[in-house]
Protein backbone atom coordinates (compact mmCIF):
# COMPACT_ATOMS: atom_id res chain seq x y z
CA UNK A 1 0.00 0.00 0.00
CA UNK A 2 1.11 3.65 -0.60
CA UNK A 3 1.85 5.85 2.12
CA UNK A 4 2.59 8.59 0.76
CA UNK A 5 0.70 11.91 0.80
CA UNK A 6 -0.71 13.79 -2.34
CA UNK A 7 0.75 16.95 -3.94
CA UNK A 8 -1.06 19.10 -1.36
CA UNK A 9 0.40 16.56 1.25
CA UNK A 10 -2.86 15.19 2.48
CA UNK A 11 -2.81 11.64 3.94
CA UNK A 12 -6.59 10.77 3.56
CA UNK A 13 -8.16 14.27 5.15
CA UNK A 14 -5.20 14.68 7.71
CA UNK A 15 -2.14 17.00 6.30
CA UNK A 16 -2.17 20.35 4.15
CA UNK A 17 -1.38 23.27 4.79
CA UNK A 18 -3.45 26.23 6.99
CA UNK A 19 -1.26 29.29 6.82
CA UNK A 20 -1.54 32.61 6.64
CA UNK A 21 -0.85 33.85 2.88
CA UNK A 22 2.71 35.16 3.93
CA UNK A 23 3.61 32.20 4.61
CA UNK A 24 2.86 30.65 1.13
CA UNK A 25 5.52 31.38 -0.84
CA UNK A 26 8.26 30.19 1.37
CA UNK A 27 6.35 27.16 1.88
CA UNK A 28 6.23 26.58 -1.74
CA UNK A 29 10.28 27.65 -1.67
CA UNK A 30 10.65 24.96 1.29
CA UNK A 31 8.85 22.27 -0.98
CA UNK A 32 10.31 23.19 -4.38
CA UNK A 33 13.80 22.73 -2.42
CA UNK A 34 12.91 19.67 -0.34
CA UNK A 35 11.90 17.45 -3.20
CA UNK A 36 14.93 19.04 -5.28
CA UNK A 37 17.34 16.94 -2.94
CA UNK A 38 15.16 14.27 -2.21
CA UNK A 39 16.40 11.88 -4.42
CA UNK A 40 20.43 14.38 -4.94
CA UNK A 41 22.71 11.44 -4.33
CA UNK A 42 25.25 14.09 -3.72
CA UNK A 43 23.10 15.35 -0.53
CA UNK A 44 22.05 12.04 0.60
CA UNK A 45 25.49 11.35 0.80
CA UNK A 46 26.75 14.59 2.62
CA UNK A 47 23.64 13.39 4.82
CA UNK A 48 24.57 9.80 5.12
CA UNK A 49 28.47 10.77 6.03
CA UNK A 50 27.56 13.07 8.76
CA UNK A 51 25.07 10.55 10.23
CA UNK A 52 27.80 8.01 10.46
CA UNK A 53 30.97 10.04 11.50
CA UNK A 54 29.28 13.20 13.30
CA UNK A 55 25.83 11.71 14.87
CA UNK A 56 27.49 8.04 15.29
CA UNK A 57 25.02 5.51 13.19
CA UNK A 58 24.08 3.03 12.69
CA UNK A 59 22.79 2.92 16.54
CA UNK A 60 22.56 -0.20 17.80
CA UNK A 61 19.52 -2.50 18.42
CA UNK A 62 20.15 -3.80 22.25
CA UNK A 63 18.73 -7.22 23.49
CA UNK A 64 17.35 -6.40 26.60
CA UNK A 65 18.10 -9.62 28.45
CA UNK A 66 17.57 -8.94 32.26
CA UNK A 67 14.43 -6.73 31.02
CA UNK A 68 12.64 -9.84 29.12
CA UNK A 69 13.75 -12.11 31.94
CA UNK A 70 12.21 -9.69 34.39
CA UNK A 71 8.98 -9.20 32.76
CA UNK A 72 8.64 -12.55 30.85
CA UNK A 73 6.90 -13.19 27.42
CA UNK A 74 8.36 -11.60 24.42
CA UNK A 75 11.91 -10.77 24.31
CA UNK A 76 12.64 -7.05 23.94
CA UNK A 77 15.14 -5.14 21.72
CA UNK A 78 15.99 -1.62 22.41
CA UNK A 79 16.24 0.92 19.39
CA UNK A 80 19.15 3.02 21.36
CA UNK A 81 18.73 6.22 19.78
CA UNK A 82 19.87 7.59 23.02
CA UNK A 83 23.03 6.78 22.43
CA UNK A 84 22.73 9.72 19.30
CA UNK A 85 24.72 12.53 19.31
CA UNK A 86 22.80 15.36 21.42
CA UNK A 87 21.04 12.51 23.29
CA UNK A 88 18.03 11.61 21.31
CA UNK A 89 16.88 11.21 17.96
CA UNK A 90 15.94 14.67 16.85
CA UNK A 91 19.81 15.24 15.57
CA UNK A 92 18.59 12.82 12.22
CA UNK A 93 16.38 15.27 11.41
CA UNK A 94 18.26 18.40 12.26
CA UNK A 95 21.07 17.24 10.11
CA UNK A 96 18.91 16.22 6.96
CA UNK A 97 17.32 20.26 7.69
CA UNK A 98 20.48 21.98 8.23
CA UNK A 99 21.97 20.77 4.47
CA UNK A 100 18.53 21.42 2.80
CA UNK A 101 18.62 24.95 4.60
CA UNK A 102 22.62 25.49 3.22
CA UNK A 103 21.88 24.45 -0.17
CA UNK A 104 18.50 27.58 0.16
CA UNK A 105 21.12 30.25 0.76
CA UNK A 106 19.51 30.69 4.68
CA UNK A 107 22.02 32.19 7.17
CA UNK A 108 19.50 32.53 10.02
CA UNK A 109 18.00 29.56 11.49
CA UNK A 110 14.82 29.11 14.15
CA UNK A 111 13.50 26.62 15.97
CA UNK A 112 10.83 25.28 18.56
CA UNK A 113 11.59 22.68 21.37
CA UNK A 114 9.74 21.14 24.34
CA UNK A 115 11.72 19.19 26.04
CA UNK A 116 15.20 20.50 25.01
CA UNK A 117 16.19 17.99 22.35
CA UNK A 118 15.29 19.25 18.99
CA UNK A 119 16.70 22.97 20.31
CA UNK A 120 19.87 21.53 21.57
CA UNK A 121 20.10 19.23 18.38
CA UNK A 122 19.18 22.77 16.19
CA UNK A 123 22.01 24.83 18.20
CA UNK A 124 24.31 21.61 17.52
CA UNK A 125 24.02 21.68 13.94
CA UNK A 126 24.22 24.99 14.00
CA UNK A 127 27.39 25.74 15.66
CA UNK A 128 28.64 22.82 13.10
CA UNK A 129 28.26 25.50 10.09
CA UNK A 130 28.10 28.42 11.55
CA UNK A 131 24.65 29.28 11.09
CA UNK A 132 22.78 32.09 13.81
CA UNK A 133 20.58 30.16 16.06
CA UNK A 134 17.29 31.18 17.80
CA UNK A 135 15.31 28.08 19.94
CA UNK A 136 11.77 29.48 21.41
CA UNK A 137 10.94 27.19 24.63
CA UNK A 138 8.12 27.87 26.86
CA UNK A 139 9.12 29.22 30.35
CA UNK A 140 7.20 25.92 31.69
CA UNK A 141 9.38 23.79 29.66
CA UNK A 142 12.76 26.03 30.16
CA UNK A 143 12.27 25.44 34.24
CA UNK A 144 11.94 21.85 33.62
CA UNK A 145 14.90 21.36 31.18
CA UNK A 146 17.53 23.83 32.83
CA UNK A 147 20.17 21.73 31.79
CA UNK A 148 19.22 21.67 28.17
CA UNK A 149 18.61 25.72 27.89
CA UNK A 150 21.76 25.89 29.27
CA UNK A 151 22.99 23.15 26.57
CA UNK A 152 21.85 25.26 23.36
CA UNK A 153 23.19 28.63 25.20
CA UNK A 154 26.71 26.35 25.89
CA UNK A 155 26.30 26.39 21.69
CA UNK A 156 25.97 29.53 20.41
CA UNK A 157 21.98 29.71 20.50
CA UNK A 158 19.56 32.56 21.75
CA UNK A 159 16.72 30.93 23.74
CA UNK A 160 13.58 33.04 24.07
CA UNK A 161 11.28 31.99 26.50
CA UNK A 162 7.61 32.61 25.89
CA UNK A 163 5.28 32.61 28.97
CA UNK A 164 1.70 32.88 26.75
CA UNK A 165 -0.91 30.27 26.89
CA UNK A 166 0.55 27.04 29.11
CA UNK A 167 3.85 28.13 28.06
CA UNK A 168 4.76 24.93 26.76
CA UNK A 169 5.56 23.11 22.82
CA UNK A 170 2.65 24.85 21.50
CA UNK A 171 2.99 28.61 22.32
CA UNK A 172 6.98 27.85 21.24
CA UNK A 173 5.49 26.53 18.14
CA UNK A 174 2.96 30.07 17.81
CA UNK A 175 6.07 32.14 18.04
CA UNK A 176 8.23 30.35 16.33
CA UNK A 177 5.83 30.71 13.34
CA UNK A 178 5.47 34.88 13.63
CA UNK A 179 8.89 35.60 13.38
CA UNK A 180 9.53 33.17 10.19
CA UNK A 181 6.47 35.23 8.58
CA UNK A 182 8.53 38.40 9.75
CA UNK A 183 11.97 36.58 8.70
CA UNK A 184 11.08 34.79 5.62
CA UNK A 185 13.88 35.96 3.21
CA UNK A 186 16.71 35.28 5.16
CA UNK A 187 15.30 32.63 8.17
CA UNK A 188 14.70 28.79 7.46
CA UNK A 189 12.34 27.33 9.90
CA UNK A 190 13.77 24.40 11.08
CA UNK A 191 10.62 22.60 12.69
CA UNK A 192 11.44 19.37 14.70
CA UNK A 193 8.69 17.12 14.96
CA UNK A 194 6.44 15.17 11.54
CA UNK A 195 3.58 17.80 12.00
CA UNK A 196 3.16 21.77 11.14
CA UNK A 197 2.57 22.63 7.09
CA UNK A 198 3.29 20.90 4.53
CA UNK A 199 6.24 19.77 3.40
CA UNK A 200 7.01 19.47 7.25
CA UNK A 201 5.26 16.02 8.47
CA UNK A 202 6.64 14.37 5.10
CA UNK A 203 10.25 15.67 5.09
CA UNK A 204 10.84 14.98 9.04
CA UNK A 205 9.41 11.67 8.21
CA UNK A 206 11.71 10.82 5.65
CA UNK A 207 14.91 12.20 7.70
CA UNK A 208 13.73 10.05 10.58
CA UNK A 209 13.45 6.50 8.85
CA UNK A 210 16.70 5.96 9.28
CA UNK A 211 15.55 4.25 12.57
CA UNK A 212 13.70 2.17 11.01
CA UNK A 213 15.77 1.16 8.09
CA UNK A 214 18.50 0.13 10.42
CA UNK A 215 16.34 -1.47 12.94
CA UNK A 216 14.74 -3.86 10.16
CA UNK A 217 18.05 -4.82 8.89
CA UNK A 218 19.66 -5.39 12.44
CA UNK A 219 16.60 -7.52 13.45
CA UNK A 220 16.82 -9.75 10.45
CA UNK A 221 20.67 -9.89 11.03
CA UNK A 222 20.14 -11.15 14.78
CA UNK A 223 16.88 -13.02 14.51
CA UNK A 224 16.52 -13.71 11.01
CA UNK A 225 12.84 -12.18 10.34
CA UNK A 226 11.30 -9.55 11.22
CA UNK A 227 10.13 -8.45 15.11
CA UNK A 228 6.23 -8.73 16.11
CA UNK A 229 6.26 -5.87 17.23
CA UNK A 230 6.88 -2.30 17.53
CA UNK A 231 6.52 0.01 19.79
CA UNK A 232 7.30 3.91 20.31
CA UNK A 233 6.05 6.90 21.99
CA UNK A 234 3.75 9.60 20.41
CA UNK A 235 3.89 13.21 20.79
CA UNK A 236 4.28 15.15 17.81
CA UNK A 237 5.28 11.40 16.42
CA UNK A 238 8.74 12.01 14.07
CA UNK A 239 10.74 8.97 16.82
CA UNK A 240 7.53 6.77 15.81
CA UNK A 241 6.87 7.43 12.70
CA UNK A 242 10.61 7.43 11.68
CA UNK A 243 10.53 3.68 13.12
CA UNK A 244 6.79 2.58 11.76
CA UNK A 245 7.45 3.96 8.35
CA UNK A 246 9.77 1.21 6.90
CA UNK A 247 7.44 -1.34 8.63
CA UNK A 248 4.01 -0.09 7.23
CA UNK A 249 3.58 -2.96 4.03
CA UNK A 250 4.58 -6.00 6.43
CA UNK A 251 2.99 -8.05 8.73
CA UNK A 252 4.06 -6.13 11.95
CA UNK A 253 1.81 -4.96 14.95
CA UNK A 254 2.98 -1.60 15.60
CA UNK A 255 2.04 0.37 18.66
CA UNK A 256 2.29 4.46 19.86
CA UNK A 257 2.16 5.50 22.69
CA UNK A 258 0.71 8.58 23.71
CA UNK A 259 0.83 10.54 27.50
CA UNK A 260 -1.85 9.70 29.88
CA UNK A 261 -0.55 12.18 32.29
CA UNK A 262 -2.65 12.51 35.26
CA UNK A 263 -6.12 11.33 33.94
CA UNK A 264 -8.72 10.80 31.92
CA UNK A 265 -10.38 14.44 32.24
CA UNK A 266 -9.57 16.97 29.66
CA UNK A 267 -6.82 19.07 30.65
CA UNK A 268 -4.73 16.45 32.60
CA UNK A 269 -3.07 14.32 29.51
CA UNK A 270 -1.83 15.09 26.22
CA UNK A 271 -3.66 11.74 24.30
CA UNK A 272 -5.14 12.69 21.60
CA UNK A 273 -7.10 9.06 20.59
CA UNK A 274 -8.89 9.67 23.59
CA UNK A 275 -12.61 10.18 23.87
CA UNK A 276 -11.31 14.02 23.88
CA UNK A 277 -9.70 14.22 20.81
CA UNK A 278 -11.34 15.11 17.91
CA UNK A 279 -10.27 16.25 14.57
CA UNK A 280 -9.46 19.88 13.99
CA UNK A 281 -6.76 22.70 12.36
CA UNK A 282 -3.55 22.84 14.53
CA UNK A 283 -0.64 25.29 13.82
CA UNK A 284 -0.60 24.61 9.98
CA UNK A 285 -2.38 21.00 9.80
CA UNK A 286 -5.78 19.32 10.23
CA UNK A 287 -5.51 16.23 12.29
CA UNK A 288 -6.59 14.95 15.38
CA UNK A 289 -5.89 17.74 18.90
CA UNK A 290 -7.39 18.30 21.85
CA UNK A 291 -10.29 20.83 22.54
CA UNK A 292 -13.57 21.76 24.19
CA UNK A 293 -16.58 21.77 23.01
CA UNK A 294 -16.25 25.21 21.84
CA UNK A 295 -13.59 24.13 19.50
CA UNK A 296 -10.84 25.62 21.99
CA UNK A 297 -7.67 24.17 21.99
CA UNK A 298 -7.26 22.45 25.62
CA UNK A 299 -4.32 22.71 28.17
CA UNK A 300 -2.40 19.54 27.95
CA UNK A 301 -0.43 17.50 31.08
CA UNK A 302 2.51 15.59 30.98
CA UNK A 303 4.99 14.85 33.37
CA UNK A 304 7.32 14.76 30.01
CA UNK A 305 7.85 17.98 28.57
CA UNK A 306 8.11 16.40 24.91
CA UNK A 307 4.92 14.71 24.62
CA UNK A 308 3.13 17.98 26.32
CA UNK A 309 1.16 19.14 22.79
CA UNK A 310 -2.11 19.39 22.13
CA UNK A 311 -1.96 17.71 18.01
CA UNK A 312 -0.46 14.55 16.20
CA UNK A 313 1.28 14.62 12.90
CA UNK A 314 -1.53 13.99 10.31
CA UNK A 315 0.46 10.89 9.19
CA UNK A 316 -0.13 9.12 12.53
CA UNK A 317 -3.67 10.59 11.94
CA UNK A 318 -4.50 8.28 9.08
CA UNK A 319 -2.72 5.36 10.05
CA UNK A 320 -5.27 5.38 13.34
CA UNK A 321 -8.08 5.87 10.94
CA UNK A 322 -6.81 3.00 8.59
CA UNK A 323 -5.99 1.04 11.99
CA UNK A 324 -2.54 0.25 10.66
CA UNK A 325 -0.78 1.82 13.80
CA UNK A 326 -2.66 1.14 17.81
CA UNK A 327 -2.63 3.82 19.76
CA UNK A 328 -2.15 3.51 23.71
CA UNK A 329 -1.44 5.59 26.28
CA UNK A 330 0.74 5.64 29.69
CA UNK A 331 0.10 7.72 32.57
CA UNK A 332 3.01 9.36 34.60
CA UNK A 333 2.83 6.71 37.40
CA UNK A 334 3.70 4.36 35.15
CA UNK A 335 6.45 6.26 32.97
CA UNK A 336 7.82 7.37 36.21
CA UNK A 337 7.95 3.55 37.15
CA UNK A 338 9.32 2.11 34.03
CA UNK A 339 12.08 4.99 33.97
CA UNK A 340 13.46 3.19 37.18
CA UNK A 341 13.14 -0.49 35.85
CA UNK A 342 14.90 0.29 33.17
CA UNK A 343 17.47 2.05 34.90
CA UNK A 344 17.71 -0.76 37.37
CA UNK A 345 17.57 -4.06 35.24
CA UNK A 346 19.41 -2.98 32.27
CA UNK A 347 21.43 0.72 33.68
CA UNK A 348 20.00 2.76 30.79
CA UNK A 349 18.28 5.71 32.12
CA UNK A 350 15.53 6.59 29.42
CA UNK A 351 14.19 10.16 28.98
CA UNK A 352 11.02 10.24 30.09
CA UNK A 353 9.66 10.48 26.55
CA UNK A 354 10.67 7.29 25.96
CA UNK A 355 9.60 5.86 29.51
CA UNK A 356 5.99 5.93 28.18
CA UNK A 357 7.11 3.58 25.68
CA UNK A 358 8.65 1.36 28.20
CA UNK A 359 6.00 1.50 30.39
CA UNK A 360 3.91 0.09 27.59
CA UNK A 361 6.33 -2.83 26.54
CA UNK A 362 6.35 -3.79 30.02
CA UNK A 363 2.66 -3.64 30.01
CA UNK A 364 2.33 -6.43 27.28
CA UNK A 365 5.38 -7.92 27.21
CA UNK A 366 4.35 -10.53 30.08
CA UNK A 367 0.79 -11.00 27.71
CA UNK A 368 3.26 -12.59 24.76
CA UNK A 369 4.97 -15.54 23.95
CA UNK A 370 8.80 -16.55 24.80
CA UNK A 371 9.69 -16.79 21.05
CA UNK A 372 7.81 -13.12 20.32
CA UNK A 373 10.16 -10.57 19.34
CA UNK A 374 9.57 -6.76 20.54
CA UNK A 375 11.29 -3.66 19.88
CA UNK A 376 10.83 -0.73 21.48
CA UNK A 377 12.58 3.10 20.53
CA UNK A 378 14.48 4.59 22.93
CA UNK A 379 14.43 7.61 21.56
CA UNK A 380 16.16 9.70 24.09
CA UNK A 381 18.54 9.35 27.06
CA UNK A 382 17.33 10.42 30.66
CA UNK A 383 19.89 12.98 31.72
CA UNK A 384 17.80 15.71 31.12
CA UNK A 385 14.88 14.22 33.10
CA UNK A 386 16.74 13.10 36.03
CA UNK A 387 15.92 16.52 38.20
CA UNK A 388 12.21 16.20 37.15
CA UNK A 389 12.26 12.75 38.09
CA UNK A 390 14.12 13.51 41.77
CA UNK A 391 11.01 15.49 42.18
CA UNK A 392 8.51 13.41 41.39
CA UNK A 393 9.91 10.97 43.33
CA UNK A 394 9.83 13.11 46.39
CA UNK A 395 6.13 14.07 45.98
CA UNK A 396 5.18 10.75 45.52
CA UNK A 397 7.62 9.32 48.44
CA UNK A 398 9.13 7.02 46.19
Amino acid sequence: MNYEPNEQGYWGEYGGRFVPETLVAPLDELTSGYFAVRDDPGFHAEFQDLLQNYVGRPSPLYYAKRLSETLGGAKIYLKREDLNHTGAHKINNCIGQILLARRMGKKRIIAETGAGQHGVATATVCALFGLECVVYMGTEDMRRQELNVFRMRLLGAEVRGVDSGSCTLKDAINEALRDWVTNVDTTYYLLGSALGPHPYPLMVRDFQSVIGREARDQIIEKEGRLPDVLVACVGGGSNSIGLFHPFLNDNVRMIGVEAGGRGETLGEHAARFMAAGRVGVLQGTKSYLLQDNDGQIALTHSVSAGLDYASIGPEHAYLHDMNRVEYASANDEDALAAFSTLSETEGIIPALESSHAVAHAIKIAPEMSANDIMIVNLSGRGDKDVNTVQEEFVKRNI
